[in-house]
């Protein structure tokens, strides 16, 4: 519960455009892994692209419902 806590008390402090510089750095590194590690290119370009928009619909609706609660 600490862990919980501590992220909390963290994310407070962030700004808007500290959440879009974390967002940016999980585009490089997933870029860095499909350039560095060929089975994980592989599997990303064998999921048809109905899966990435499926996923993106699963992670983006909790953000959705928190903003226009």
């Amino acid at each position: 519960m600490r862990l919980i806590t501590w992220a909390k008390n963290y994310v407070k402090k962030l700004k808007w455009y500290d959440v879009k510089l974390a967002q940016i750095a999980a585009i490089f590194a997933t870029l860095t892994l499909i350039t560095a590690w060929p089975a994980f290119l592989e599997a990303v370009q064998k999921l048809d692209w109905y899966w990435y928009l499926l996923l993106a619909f699963i992670f983006g609706i909790p953000l959705v419902k928190r903003i226009f609660d």
